[in-house]
This record gives structure tokens, C-alpha cells and sequence, in this order.
């Protein structure tokens, strides 16, 4: 499985399965979740064997049509990620407030770093 499969577990029930990579298609219903890898920790060894682990830097975008209930969001996302069994997830930093006007969205913009298998 891939980190981004076990992503989408991790958080399919926050928003009745509304996660996506990237980007969320026109008209998806609110709330929902997105999120990409933006970085992460290249893992080598001298003898040039395979790391089994890998890591990367994830932002999670959560959106809502209003501010308490994209926070709320993003406190169940973030404790999602720390209490994860699949992935091994810490948050790198607090929670960013967004806001869109034009879409009258209301959300927020979170990193981890997370390691999982390879």
C-alpha cells in the first residue's frame, strides 16, 4: 500500500470519504480534505541498500464552510496523524488559518512529517 492509500484510510471517515491528493474535484461537497507531499527526509545507506522506510512532508489542507467548523476539522485531522498505526506522523507545526473568498471556503493548512514503509 502507498503512503497516500494509507493517508486516505487515515481520514476517509472525517469526511465520508471526501480526501484527495492535490486537489478536490469542482463541486465536491464540504466538508473535505486535501493533501500532497511537499518534501521530505531522503533516506540512503553507505552500502547502498534500500531504506524499507521512506519519508515525506505532507500538507493537509482541510475545508469547510466556516471557520469554527474547519478548525474542528483540523484538531480530528492532527489527532488522526499523531494516533496513526500505519504511519508514524508528527505534526510540524500548527495549524494555518485559509480562507477563500471567492468560494466562501473556509480552511486550514498543516505539515507532517510522516514515515512509512517503502
Amino acid at each position: 500500500m502507498t503512503v497516500e492509500a494509507d493517508i486516505f484510510n487515515l481520514l476517509k471517515g472525517l469526511v465520508s470519504n471526501h480526501v484527495y491528493p492535490d486537489t478536490a474535484p469542482a463541486g465536491t461537497p464540504r466538508p473535505y480534505i486535501t493533501f500532497q507531499q511537499v518534501g521530505g527526509i531522503p533516506l540512503s545507506f553507505m552500502e547502498g541498500a534500500v531504506p524499507s522506510k521512506k519519508n515525506g512532508r505532507f500538507q493537509v489542507n482541510v475545508w469547510a464552510d466556516g471557520r469554527t467548523a474547519a478548525s474542528a476539522l483540523a484538531l480530528q485531522a492532527e489527532s488522526a496523524f499523531i494516533t496513526a498505526t500505519t504511519i508514524q506522523a508528527v505534526p510540524l507545526g500548527g495549524p494555518i488559518a485559509l480562507h477563500e473568498d471567492e468560494l466562501k471556503l473556509y480552511g486550514t493548512q498543516q505539515d507532517f512529517s510522516v514515515w512509512s514503509d517503502r
